[in-house]
């Protein structure tokens, strides 16, 4: 395994105790969780969604960003997942990191203060550069989308 890339987090809440920083659950993980900075709890009613401050900035690497992305464990237990996911955190980006919870089970889902609410994981970002041409190469699939290929 290559080694950790460092990864500065700026504590930006001050409500007590504090938060451990973000961290991997196992020596296997490929994220960190996230922990909700709240001071009262939030419930997420069946269809809404929230937005749950981590009470950190990060200063990502240049050339990485930050993939906000769901818990297995919440999606499958209570239907709540990352609206926006992959969220992605800029490498240019120093305000709080947030993530936005929607609850697309049944019934109301209610978040605690230090609860687990997502994980980040750090990726390497591979800039394009756009050029307009007049067709592309032809494909055995072509044009064929949104199930042509039988799945």
């Amino acid at each position: 395994m290559p080694a950790p890339v460092r990864l500065a987090f700026q504590r930006l809440s001050t409500r007590q105790p504090p938060l451990p920083l973000p961290a991997y659950a196992t020596a296997g993980s490929s994220g960190m969780d996230l922990m909700a900075d709240v001071d009262d709890d939030v419930t997420i009613a069946p269809g809404a969604r929230a937005r749950v401050p981590t009470g950190f900035a990060v200063a990502v690497p240049e050339g990485q960003e930050l993939q906000v992305r769901p818990r297995s464990g919440l999606a499958a237990k209570a239907g709540v997942t990352v609206l926006n996911t992959p969220g992605t955190v800029d490498q240019d980006y120093r305000g709080e990191v947030a993530v936005i919870l929607i609850n697309l089970g049944e019934s109301p889902f209610v978040i605690h203060r230090a609860d687990r609410i997502a994980q980040a994981v750090l990726c390497p970002v591979t800039r394009a550069a756009p050029v307009e041409v007049d067709s592309l190469d032809d494909t055995g699939r072509g044009a064929g989308g949104f199930g042509s290929t039988g799945q």
